[in-house]
């Protein structure tokens, strides 16, 4: 069987810690969704998903059953996870946290940001979907709270951000930028004029190490893989819609105690 590329970050480098930060190399998916697409929610053949994501529960030395991803829906809402969930029965939510052994939990991004977390002195990891709206009200943060329930501490707690669209690729309109300057003035640091009248470039990465400084994590590590622009290993949701194309795949990311 093919060997399925993995990203790590050198901050996640922890005892009794696994993680990868999936690419889109490595599957069996072909087209636009060529090749590692972890996308349940995709129009690729189920089947295909379903080997991909076997392969990257194997890349993880984690069994099938066991690889858990929620039913994303850009919330700022974290679930403790203790077992694998029936199937059919994925919970409605943008982050997952666990102190078991043996449980992979992952999240699906094409440019949303994709962010593992880890203490490996109190064996606690999570893992959060944030994209504009997660990160905006509080998704990073309500992920950090539940691993504190779990036992961790903040300031040993280490994360890192996969794959993003990056601050050169995401543009944005007025009412985007007045949403975020109206919630807070310093938010404007984060946003570049682009060449047309009254859009803006904006940095979703930096506004998420910005969210993390606040929070007195241990570290945090960014991958600076821009989705839209590093088309050899991401997938787009952005880049496809430029292009027009019916659907795109997912990227996953996981991390699991040992």
């Amino acid at each position: 069987m093919q060997s399925v590329p993995v990203l790590t970050a050198r901050n996640l480098a922890l005892p009794g810690v696994r993680h990868a930060f999936f690419t889109r190399k490595g599957g069996i998916s072909s087209g636009i969704y060529d090749s590692l697409n972890g996308g349940v929610g995709s129009s690729d053949a189920p089947e295909n998903v379903k080997e991909n994501r076997r392969r990257m529960a194997v890349a993880l030395d984690i069994a099938e059953d066991r690889f858990l991803v929620p039913f994303q829906i850009h919330s700022a809402e974290a679930r403790i996870v203790v077992r694998p969930w029936p199937i059919g029965s994925r919970p409605r939510c943008d982050g997952l946290v666990t102190n078991t052994k043996s449980l992979a939990l992952g999240v699906t991004g094409a440019d949303c940001g994709m962010l593992l977390f880890a203490d490996s002195k109190a064996q606690v990891v999570g893992a959060c979907h944030a994209g504009w709206k997660g990160a905006f009200s509080g998704m990073i943060a309500a992920t950090i709270d539940k691993m504190e329930a779990c036992g961790a501490r903040r300031s040993d707690i280490h994360v890192a951000l996969g794959p993003t669209i990056g601050p050169n690729s995401y543009e944005v309109g007025p009412e985007f930028i007045h949403c975020f300057i109206n919630k807070d003035p310093t938010y404007a640091q984060f946003f570049i004029p682009s060449q047309r009248p009254d859009h803006a470039l904006f940095n979703l990465p930096g506004f998420i190490n910005f969210s993390l400084e606040g929070l007195n994590v241990a570290s945090f590590e960014n991958l600076s893989i821009d989705t839209y622009s590093d088309e050899t290993q991401c997938f787009s949701f952005r880049r496809s819609t430029h292009r027009q194309e019916p659907d795109y795949g997912r990227l996953v990311s996981a991390i699991a105690l040992y």
